[in-house]
């Protein structure tokens, strides 16, 4: 941890100081548990209750426009507290790099190309003919195949591997277990009727500043390339197809799939265990929400929910209907039985 005042933590955060500019912070914590060393931040109404409540920190990061008595705490205002609060979190714990070399019990064949700076760990793979830039990171046991193109301060985690189909942009990171550029999912009948593998020839492309979340897998293309946009980020467990194009700028929660061949814009919001159908076309700056299920095309800035998936109020009303069923079916059975008895009244 960087030992940093407040008064040079609002310089670098290009903030408004208000308090004690000497105070220093050598921590970070929730705004409810915060201490005097520590800083914290407060953007909405929990927060700020959480902070009135129990938060003694030594530095608070507030909006303009919030009025809050912070007793011996410094603050520091900016426009958006939230991330000022990550800009700090980097200065006062930088990212500890590999020092730059080849480990011992690494393996780099004579034709592999590294650029400066390059830190390969302990048991990881790179091949003939792969080429890694300059200043990035490949952790221990991870394969970088011979063809793979990884660009300037990337970092592949540990256990990841990079297929030699596959083209990573500068600063792009893997988290442990990735698979980037494996064979999609696609096959044809045989003359027995039985399911062959169809040869997938594609390449698998990655945008600058892009991250890909633990054990995520990106698939190489059939015949054309998978995409993935520059400054997208994708989360843990999430399968993107063969073919796939993915705008720049998305975001990609957990266990999302995306089957092959669709296409989604620039700014899309994926939620948790959604599945998009393949060959679908989701519209730039659309919304789909956790566990949608989307068989059908999602207009630009909308925003989808419910299986299948629809806009999301057509699905509120959908599911409050379906919560009513039970009694709408008793009173049906009601309505039933009272006209069986004025049948059999006017039978008599």
């Amino acid at each position: 941890m960087t030992a940093l005042t407040a008064r040079e933590l609002a310089d670098r955060l290009s903030g408004e100081l208000e308090g004690d500019g000497a105070r220093r912070v050598d921590g970070v914590a929730p705004a409810g548990s915060a201490g005097p060393g520590d800083l914290t931040y407060a953007s909405t109404r929990r927060y700020l209750e959480a902070l009135r409540e129990s938060g003694r920190p030594g530095v608070v990061l507030l909006p303009p426009e919030v009025s809050h008595e912070a007793g011996d705490a410094a603050v520091i205002r900016v426009p958006d507290p939230e991330r000022a609060f990550a800009a700090a979190v980097r200065l006062l714990l930088p990212e500890s790099g590999s020092e730059p070399g080849v480990h011992p019990a690494a393996r780099v064949s004579d034709g592999a190309e590294l650029g400066e700076d390059v830190a390969v760990a302990p048991f990881a793979v790179v091949e003939s003919g792969a080429h890694v830039g300059r200043g990035s990171r490949i952790g221990g046991h991870a394969l970088v195949e011979s063809g793979a193109e990884i660009g300037a301060d990337c970092s592949v985690g540990h256990g990841c591997t990079v297929h030699g189909c596959a083209t990573l942009g500068d600063r792009v990171v893997l988290r442990p277990g990735v698979r980037v550029g494996a064979e999609g999912y696609g096959y044809v009948e045989d003359e027995e009727g039985l399911p062959a593998r169809m040869p997938h020839v594609g390449g698998c492309v990655i945008g600058d500043d892009v991250e890909i979340g633990a054990n995520s897998t990106v698939d190489r293309g059939s015949l054309e390339d998978t995409v993935i946009g520059a400054h997208t980020k994708i989360d843990n467990l999430v399968h993107v197809g063969h073919n796939v194009h993915v705008g720049r700028g998305c975001m990609i929660v957990a266990q999302v799939g995306i089957a092959g061949s669709a296409r989604v814009g620039d700014g899309v919001e994926v939620g948790g265990q959604a599945g998009i159908s393949g060959h679908l076309e989701i519209g730039d700056g659309a919304r789909i929400a956790a566990q949608a299920g989307v068989i059908g095309d999602v207009p630009a800035g909308e925003e989808y929910s419910g299986y299948p998936a629809r806009p999301h109020r057509q699905a509120l009303r959908a599911s409050a209907a379906q919560l009513r069923l039970p009694e709408l079916l008793e009173t049906v059975r009601r309505l039933k039985e009272r006209i069986e008895v004025l049948e059999a009244e006017e039978e008599t």
